[in-house]
């Protein structure tokens, strides 16, 4: 969490027997996708005394996301002007993105009709994303836009640096002998698709790549790789993009992963130390002893050096 620290005031408080005072409540603006990522940091920011307003994308957010925030609302996720409104409307002093947006939503029959786009995000489209339609193109587009505005954009994690998964093995099994072998095959593949912004996961056996995710997201390519490999026992590698940007599209694992790797084979889940988010550590990992799935946070580095050895 989000710490305002003064040593003198700190001891002075202390001396009195009172409390540290809490940082400032700030009114924070929320754009959120898919997933328990925006939930986790709506009750996260307000536990710290901040005002989290909302808003959703329709089809996308999960519904138990509006009782986290102060404020909420739903759009679809071509109304770019309603979201500005909301957050001038609401005195919203910084924004943050957190959850998964759908891209194969824009590819499904009557796209076009259900997410008619508002006139600030043709503009957004036509000035900003005329290159390509990638990931960090979009997501880059959306905080520009709305720089317009004069709003800044910050990281969900500096409210919640705590959700980064630390270094080190998180559970009791690790991985085999192949299985590093098929870690470090994967690593260096996972970072280049995410060089290229096509996705962070590779799924991997016998140094043979299985699967890679790209618009599905991860859980789909994990159950595609369970479809093409049905002896199971294969490697998911996550990774975080070598241009990543923490306000956007951080790698993020859940209880849903290891579900998925469960009922498709997978074995060992490698993932990046500090650069990924790890929702509901401790049923995560509990859950992932109980299937015996090994999870191991590590870096760079530590790989190319057991290579070298």
């Amino acid at each position: 969490m989000r710490v305002v620290s003064d040593e003198s005031a700190d001891t002075a408080s202390e001396a009195d027997g009172q409390a540290a005072p809490k940082p400032a409540s700030r009114r924070i603006g929320l754009l959120a996708g898919a997933g328990r990522f925006p939930i986790v940091f709506a009750e996260a920011a307000r536990r710290e005394g901040h005002v989290v307003v909302g808003m959703g994308i329709r089809g996308m957010v999960w519904p138990e996301l509006e009782s986290a925030c102060d404020h909420f609302r739903e759009e679809s996720i071509g109304k770019v002007g309603r979201a500005v409104r909301l957050f001038k409307r609401n005195k919203v002093q910084s924004i943050v993105m957190a959850g998964k947006v759908e891209k194969k939503e824009l590819f499904r029959p009557g796209a076009l009709i259900r997410n008619m786009p508002d006139l600030r995000m043709l503009h957004l489209i036509y000035t900003y994303c005329r290159k390509d339609k990638k990931d960090d193109t979009l997501l880059t587009a959306v905080i520009r836009e709305f720089e317009r505005d004069n709003f800044k954009f910050e990281s969900a994690l500096d409210y919640a640096p705590e959700l980064l998964v630390k270094h080190g093995f998180l559970t009791r099994r690790r991985p085999s002998c192949s299985q590093w072998e098929d870690i470090r095959f994967g690593w260096d593949i996972a970072k280049e698709m995410g060089r290229l912004d096509i996705g962070q996961t590779i799924i991997v056996r016998n140094k043979a790549v299985i699967a890679v995710e790209a618009i599905e997201g991860t859980d789909r390519a994990i159950r595609r790789a369970g479809e093409l490999c049905r002896r199971g026992g294969f490697t998911v590698v996550k990774v975080a993009k070598p241009q990543q940007d923490m306000r956007f599209d951080v790698p993020t694992i859940g209880l849903d992963t290891l579900r998925t790797m469960h009922e498709v084979g997978g074995r060992v889940l490698a993932i990046e130390c500090d650069k990924t988010i790890l929702l509901d550590e401790p049923e995560v990992i509990s859950l992932a002893n109980k299937l015996g799935i090994a999870i191991v946070s590590l870096n760079a580095d530590e790989l190319s050096l057991s290579a070298a050895a």
